[in-house]
Protein backbone atom coordinates (compact mmCIF):
# COMPACT_ATOMS: atom_id res chain seq x y z
CA UNK A 1 0.00 0.00 0.00
CA UNK A 2 1.36 3.35 -1.05
CA UNK A 3 1.35 6.04 1.03
CA UNK A 4 0.53 9.61 -0.75
CA UNK A 5 1.60 12.94 0.21
CA UNK A 6 -1.11 13.64 1.28
CA UNK A 7 -1.71 10.90 4.13
CA UNK A 8 1.80 11.61 4.99
CA UNK A 9 1.19 14.89 5.81
CA UNK A 10 -1.92 13.46 8.06
CA UNK A 11 0.70 11.51 10.21
CA UNK A 12 0.92 13.36 13.91
CA UNK A 13 4.52 14.77 15.05
CA UNK A 14 5.62 14.25 18.12
CA UNK A 15 8.61 16.95 18.93
CA UNK A 16 10.60 16.14 22.06
CA UNK A 17 12.76 19.32 23.24
CA UNK A 18 14.52 20.08 26.37
CA UNK A 19 12.61 22.38 29.07
CA UNK A 20 13.78 26.20 29.25
CA UNK A 21 13.55 28.68 32.03
CA UNK A 22 14.40 27.80 35.52
CA UNK A 23 11.15 26.87 37.05
CA UNK A 24 10.17 25.41 34.05
CA UNK A 25 9.32 21.61 35.94
CA UNK A 26 6.37 20.18 33.98
CA UNK A 27 5.34 18.27 37.04
CA UNK A 28 2.07 17.50 35.42
CA UNK A 29 3.90 15.10 33.30
CA UNK A 30 4.47 12.83 36.53
CA UNK A 31 0.38 12.37 36.24
CA UNK A 32 0.33 11.59 33.07
CA UNK A 33 3.37 9.25 33.27
CA UNK A 34 1.74 7.64 36.46
CA UNK A 35 0.90 4.14 34.84
CA UNK A 36 5.04 3.77 34.11
CA UNK A 37 5.54 4.84 38.12
CA UNK A 38 3.48 2.21 39.22
CA UNK A 39 4.54 -0.67 36.95
CA UNK A 40 8.83 0.31 38.10
CA UNK A 41 7.84 0.59 41.87
CA UNK A 42 6.21 -2.66 41.59
CA UNK A 43 8.79 -4.21 39.17
CA UNK A 44 11.94 -2.87 42.51
CA UNK A 45 9.19 -4.54 45.18
CA UNK A 46 9.15 -7.78 43.35
CA UNK A 47 12.98 -7.72 42.42
CA UNK A 48 14.27 -7.17 45.57
CA UNK A 49 13.42 -10.68 46.85
CA UNK A 50 13.62 -12.55 43.62
CA UNK A 51 15.51 -15.90 44.21
CA UNK A 52 16.02 -15.21 48.28
CA UNK A 53 15.98 -17.80 50.75
CA UNK A 54 13.98 -15.48 53.38
CA UNK A 55 12.12 -13.48 51.30
CA UNK A 56 10.50 -10.39 52.67
CA UNK A 57 12.22 -11.32 55.77
CA UNK A 58 15.37 -9.47 54.93
CA UNK A 59 13.07 -6.16 55.43
CA UNK A 60 12.47 -7.25 59.64
CA UNK A 61 16.10 -8.70 60.43
CA UNK A 62 18.07 -5.46 59.43
CA UNK A 63 16.29 -3.52 62.32
CA UNK A 64 15.43 -5.96 64.10
CA UNK A 65 19.09 -7.13 64.41
CA UNK A 66 19.99 -3.43 64.87
CA UNK A 67 17.62 -2.67 67.54
CA UNK A 68 19.71 -5.80 69.41
CA UNK A 69 22.83 -4.16 69.34
CA UNK A 70 21.70 -0.78 69.88
CA UNK A 71 20.26 -2.19 72.69
CA UNK A 72 23.14 -3.87 74.07
CA UNK A 73 25.60 -1.15 73.27
CA UNK A 74 23.37 2.33 74.32
CA UNK A 75 21.06 0.98 76.07
CA UNK A 76 23.11 -1.06 79.10
CA UNK A 77 26.64 -0.80 78.18
CA UNK A 78 26.56 3.18 77.72
CA UNK A 79 23.60 3.50 79.45
CA UNK A 80 21.60 6.26 76.97
CA UNK A 81 18.61 7.97 77.98
CA UNK A 82 15.08 6.80 76.56
CA UNK A 83 13.14 9.36 77.68
CA UNK A 84 11.51 6.87 79.97
CA UNK A 85 10.90 4.39 77.34
CA UNK A 86 11.83 0.92 77.25
CA UNK A 87 15.44 1.04 75.00
CA UNK A 88 14.21 -1.77 72.70
CA UNK A 89 10.52 -0.04 71.27
CA UNK A 90 12.90 3.55 71.50
CA UNK A 91 14.91 2.35 68.94
CA UNK A 92 12.71 -0.12 67.10
CA UNK A 93 10.33 2.89 66.54
CA UNK A 94 13.42 5.28 65.33
CA UNK A 95 14.98 2.64 63.27
CA UNK A 96 11.82 1.90 61.31
CA UNK A 97 11.55 5.55 59.11
CA UNK A 98 15.05 5.64 59.75
CA UNK A 99 15.98 2.13 57.94
CA UNK A 100 13.19 3.10 55.85
CA UNK A 101 14.62 6.21 54.28
CA UNK A 102 18.52 5.17 54.50
CA UNK A 103 17.57 2.39 52.04
CA UNK A 104 15.16 4.82 49.57
CA UNK A 105 17.94 7.59 49.23
CA UNK A 106 20.64 4.32 48.26
CA UNK A 107 18.33 2.54 45.86
CA UNK A 108 16.72 6.11 44.37
CA UNK A 109 20.59 7.66 44.18
CA UNK A 110 21.56 5.09 41.64
CA UNK A 111 18.18 4.73 40.00
CA UNK A 112 18.93 6.98 36.85
CA UNK A 113 22.47 4.91 36.65
CA UNK A 114 21.14 1.93 37.00
CA UNK A 115 18.21 2.68 34.42
CA UNK A 116 20.84 3.60 31.58
CA UNK A 117 19.49 1.93 28.84
CA UNK A 118 15.95 3.29 29.83
CA UNK A 119 17.04 6.79 29.81
CA UNK A 120 18.87 6.82 26.40
CA UNK A 121 16.06 4.67 24.65
CA UNK A 122 12.28 6.33 25.36
CA UNK A 123 11.00 9.41 26.51
CA UNK A 124 9.35 10.07 29.67
CA UNK A 125 9.91 12.48 32.77
CA UNK A 126 13.19 11.29 34.64
CA UNK A 127 11.79 12.08 38.26
CA UNK A 128 9.79 8.89 37.65
CA UNK A 129 13.02 6.91 38.43
CA UNK A 130 14.10 8.31 41.68
CA UNK A 131 10.07 8.45 42.89
CA UNK A 132 9.85 4.91 41.73
CA UNK A 133 12.82 4.05 43.97
CA UNK A 134 10.89 5.54 46.79
CA UNK A 135 8.13 3.97 47.09
CA UNK A 136 9.23 0.90 46.62
CA UNK A 137 10.63 0.75 49.72
CA UNK A 138 6.70 1.36 51.96
CA UNK A 139 6.45 -2.84 51.38
CA UNK A 140 9.59 -3.00 54.03
CA UNK A 141 8.64 -0.32 56.02
CA UNK A 142 4.97 -1.98 56.24
CA UNK A 143 6.93 -5.48 57.22
CA UNK A 144 8.30 -3.73 59.87
CA UNK A 145 5.93 -1.86 61.22
CA UNK A 146 4.04 -5.22 62.34
CA UNK A 147 6.73 -6.72 63.79
CA UNK A 148 6.47 -2.84 66.19
CA UNK A 149 2.90 -3.01 67.01
CA UNK A 150 3.70 -6.44 68.20
CA UNK A 151 6.36 -5.41 70.50
CA UNK A 152 4.57 -2.36 71.61
CA UNK A 153 1.49 -4.69 72.45
CA UNK A 154 4.38 -6.94 74.31
CA UNK A 155 5.66 -3.93 76.79
CA UNK A 156 1.94 -2.61 76.60
CA UNK A 157 1.58 0.76 74.80
CA UNK A 158 -1.87 1.35 73.61
CA UNK A 159 -2.38 3.58 70.85
CA UNK A 160 -3.20 7.22 71.54
CA UNK A 161 -4.91 9.83 69.77
CA UNK A 162 -1.34 10.70 68.65
CA UNK A 163 -1.53 7.70 65.69
CA UNK A 164 -3.53 10.21 63.87
CA UNK A 165 -0.86 11.75 63.07
CA UNK A 166 1.23 8.93 61.68
CA UNK A 167 0.66 9.45 58.24
CA UNK A 168 1.71 12.72 58.31
CA UNK A 169 4.54 12.00 59.45
CA UNK A 170 4.90 9.02 57.23
CA UNK A 171 4.48 11.53 54.10
CA UNK A 172 7.10 13.39 55.47
CA UNK A 173 9.63 10.98 55.41
CA UNK A 174 8.13 9.77 51.81
CA UNK A 175 9.65 13.56 51.07
CA UNK A 176 12.62 13.64 52.79
CA UNK A 177 13.67 10.81 50.86
CA UNK A 178 12.18 11.81 47.66
CA UNK A 179 13.82 15.43 48.36
CA UNK A 180 17.31 14.10 49.09
CA UNK A 181 17.03 11.58 46.05
CA UNK A 182 16.88 14.36 43.58
CA UNK A 183 19.86 15.66 44.82
CA UNK A 184 21.83 12.15 44.67
CA UNK A 185 20.28 10.99 41.69
CA UNK A 186 20.80 13.79 39.48
CA UNK A 187 24.82 14.62 40.45
CA UNK A 188 25.47 10.57 40.37
CA UNK A 189 25.11 10.60 36.66
CA UNK A 190 27.88 13.34 36.47
CA UNK A 191 30.04 12.26 39.59
CA UNK A 192 29.86 8.27 39.99
CA UNK A 193 31.44 8.60 43.41
CA UNK A 194 28.21 10.00 44.81
CA UNK A 195 27.48 5.94 44.92
CA UNK A 196 30.51 5.65 47.12
CA UNK A 197 29.11 8.90 49.59
CA UNK A 198 25.90 7.19 49.55
CA UNK A 199 26.40 4.39 52.03
CA UNK A 200 29.16 6.83 54.24
CA UNK A 201 26.62 9.51 53.92
CA UNK A 202 23.70 6.94 55.59
CA UNK A 203 26.17 6.10 58.29
CA UNK A 204 26.98 9.11 59.68
CA UNK A 205 23.32 10.79 59.07
CA UNK A 206 22.00 8.07 61.43
CA UNK A 207 24.54 8.97 64.20
CA UNK A 208 23.53 13.11 63.54
CA UNK A 209 20.11 12.02 63.96
CA UNK A 210 18.08 10.89 67.07
CA UNK A 211 18.23 7.17 66.80
CA UNK A 212 19.75 5.98 69.48
CA UNK A 213 19.22 9.15 72.09
CA UNK A 214 16.67 11.31 72.10
CA UNK A 215 16.47 15.17 71.00
CA UNK A 216 16.59 15.69 74.79
CA UNK A 217 20.66 15.11 75.16
CA UNK A 218 20.69 17.63 72.71
CA UNK A 219 22.59 21.02 74.28
CA UNK A 220 20.13 23.86 73.84
CA UNK A 221 22.68 26.04 72.39
CA UNK A 222 23.10 23.28 69.28
CA UNK A 223 18.77 22.96 69.41
CA UNK A 224 18.58 25.06 66.87
CA UNK A 225 21.22 23.94 64.24
CA UNK A 226 20.24 20.70 65.08
CA UNK A 227 16.36 21.17 63.86
CA UNK A 228 17.72 21.84 60.22
CA UNK A 229 18.23 18.04 60.40
CA UNK A 230 15.11 16.73 58.16
CA UNK A 231 15.17 13.38 60.07
CA UNK A 232 14.99 14.91 63.24
CA UNK A 233 11.22 15.91 63.36
CA UNK A 234 10.66 12.65 61.18
CA UNK A 235 11.96 10.71 63.99
CA UNK A 236 10.47 12.60 66.83
CA UNK A 237 7.00 12.66 65.52
CA UNK A 238 6.86 8.94 64.98
CA UNK A 239 7.99 8.70 68.68
CA UNK A 240 5.26 10.74 69.93
CA UNK A 241 2.66 9.32 67.36
CA UNK A 242 3.64 5.56 68.48
CA UNK A 243 4.53 5.63 72.26
CA UNK A 244 2.51 8.65 73.34
CA UNK A 245 5.65 10.37 74.66
CA UNK A 246 5.76 14.01 75.78
CA UNK A 247 4.83 16.15 73.20
CA UNK A 248 7.64 16.88 70.64
CA UNK A 249 9.11 20.13 70.37
CA UNK A 250 7.07 21.65 67.59
CA UNK A 251 10.03 23.84 66.93
CA UNK A 252 12.35 21.07 66.00
CA UNK A 253 9.54 19.63 63.47
CA UNK A 254 8.67 22.86 62.02
CA UNK A 255 12.54 23.79 60.81
CA UNK A 256 13.05 20.01 59.97
CA UNK A 257 9.62 20.46 57.80
CA UNK A 258 11.30 23.25 56.40
CA UNK A 259 14.97 22.46 55.93
CA UNK A 260 13.20 18.96 53.72
CA UNK A 261 10.58 22.07 51.70
CA UNK A 262 14.03 23.87 50.94
CA UNK A 263 16.05 20.37 49.60
CA UNK A 264 13.01 19.61 47.85
CA UNK A 265 12.92 22.87 45.78
CA UNK A 266 16.43 22.99 44.96
CA UNK A 267 16.83 19.63 44.62
CA UNK A 268 13.75 19.74 41.69
CA UNK A 269 15.62 22.70 40.51
CA UNK A 270 18.64 21.05 40.02
CA UNK A 271 17.33 17.99 38.45
CA UNK A 272 15.32 19.65 36.09
CA UNK A 273 18.09 21.74 35.13
CA UNK A 274 20.44 18.70 34.44
CA UNK A 275 17.89 16.41 33.29
CA UNK A 276 18.40 17.54 29.51
CA UNK A 277 21.95 15.94 29.73
CA UNK A 278 21.28 12.50 31.54
CA UNK A 279 21.64 10.75 27.99
CA UNK A 280 24.08 12.29 27.04
CA UNK A 281 26.50 11.77 30.35
CA UNK A 282 25.23 8.12 31.08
Amino acid sequence: MELTSGSMARVPTVVIQPTKGLFHLELGALWQYRELLYFLAWRDMKARYAQTVIGVGWAIIQPLFTMVIFTVIFGKFARMPSDGLPYPVFAYVALIPWTYFARSIERSGNSLVGETGLVKKVYFPRLILPISATIAGLLDFIISFVVLLGMMAWYGFAPTWGILALPLFLLLILFTAVSVSLWLSSLNTRYRDISYVIPFLTQVWMYASPVVYPVSVVPERWRLLYSLNPMAGVIEGFRWSLLGKKSPDFIIMALSATAVLFIFLTGLVYFKRTERTFADIL
